[in-house]
């Protein structure tokens, strides 16, 4: 399976790749620079911004968006994920998975979203708020073959156990009553759903045991 990871250079893109590495792959790294990912070992690396992209998705059985924006750049997800929407359009044996975010989640089932909800950080609104925009436009899109991949409220590097569980559109807890997943278990979860797909044109969410 030929697989790329957009933004291969970040936490969570970096986790992706050695996860599909892991598993026989070998991933294509599409990065802004390609000196971030001189560490990941023997990579076939696209040095380009995710605006500046034409075709390459075409090459690809399945393509990654870890895709992330420096502060005060936070517009950024809506453009980038129209951007790449578009590309799918053009590429339709092209599957998409995209890295989201948690704070379009419900909290019950009034409607309110993690976003919504009291003492939600200011430092973190931006983000929740363009990526919850940005999960509309595919929710709007019926053409491409697409997922959106939500993790918790908290996704931090941590140990790969290889276990976890997906929900829908709620946001989970462990048994711990812990909103969490580690890094490596997110990225577990994204070469599942490659391998086995069960979320075509939906977002699911994912969580520790």
């Amino acid at each position: 399976m030929n697989i790329a990871v957009i933004g291969a250079s970040g936490r969570i893109g970096i986790r992706i790749v050695r996860e599909a590495s892991r598993r026989g792959y070998k991933a294509t790294a599409i990065v802004r620079d390609s000196k971030k990912v001189e560490d990941l070992g023997e990579l076939v690396v696209i040095e380009k911004d995710v605006f500046e992209l034409t075709t390459e998705l075409e090459s690809f059985d399945v393509v990654v968006s870890a895709y992330g924006t420096k502060p005060g750049e936070e517009h950024l997800h809506i453009e980038a994920n129209k951007k790449l929407i578009e590309l799918a359009l053009q590429a339709p044996s092209t599957r998409l998975l995209v890295v989201g975010g948690a704070g379009s989640l419900y909290v019950d089932d009034q409607g309110t979203r993690v976003l919504d909800t009291p003492g939600f950080p200011d430092i973190y609104l931006p983000t929740a708020t363009n990526q919850s925009e940005a999960l509309k436009l595919y929710l709007a899109e019926e053409d491409c073959d697409w997922t959106f991949i939500s993790p918790p409220a908290e996704i931090e590097p941590g140990e790969r156990t290889g276990l976890y569980q997906t929900g829908k559109d709620h946001l989970l807890v462990n048994k711990e009553g812990r909103s969490y997943i580690s890094m490596e278990d997110y990225a577990v979860a994204v070469l599942d759903e490659i391998e086995q797909p069960k979320h075509s044109k939906e977002r699911f969410t994912v969580a520790s045991v």
